[in-house]
């Protein structure tokens, strides 16, 4: 028996070069997959609770944006320091916000006992569950440029939760459901 023929057959295939192509092929492929397209996300925190619970890992698709700008309802990551060109926001982006967009470039944003107002109407929130909301922020009127996000969890104290206008050169990508 040759033992070594079938060590090596099993180890690099019949076509060792082609194995080696293959090899690379799935490296490159996964670099792009993981360090590009796809970024994991672990929640920390309560302000998104009950559409994602603390501690919760999620994935978030930086490639979702390249066809059409973020949408209202969308819930994204977001870069708390701004990205100056292409490969900065390449580069890991450390610490992230999870959040909801409530308010798209050019609206007026404002929240009046709790509600959502955008440009003067009520904003119909399906996924805030808490009705437990007093928050009362006068109009912000955003630029080409600006998104309003804020958390789903309105029961946290308005001082307590993190959200307000971001640059699109913030918003990393789309949370993957």
């Amino acid at each position: 028996m040759n033992y070594g023929g079938w060590l090596r057959v099993i180890t690099f295939g019949r076509n060792p070069k082609l194995t080696l192509v293959r090899i690379v092929i799935w490296a490159v492929a996964c670099v792009l997959v993981f360090k590009i397209a796809l970024l994991r996300v672990k929640v920390d925190g309560i302000s998104m609770v009950p559409t994602y619970q603390d501690q919760s890992k999620n994935w978030i698709n930086r490639l979702a944006y390249l066809r059409h700008e973020p949408k209202r309802g969308d819930v994204v990551a977001i870069r708390l320091v701004q990205a100056n060109d292409f490969f900065s926001q390449l580069e890991p982006p450390g610490v992230m916000l999870l959040k909801r967009i409530i308010g798209l470039p050019g609206d007026t944003v404002a929240f009046a006992d709790g509600r959502a107002v955008i440009n003067g109407e009520i904003l119909d929130e399906p996924y805030e569950k808490e009705r437990d909301c007093y928050w009362n922020i006068p109009p912000v009127k955003l630029a080409a440029d600006e998104y309003y996000v804020v958390g789903d969890n309105r029961s946290m104290p308005e001082q307590n939760h993190t959200k307000g206008v971001f640059k699109r050169n913030q918003i990393l990508g789309k949370i993957m459901r």
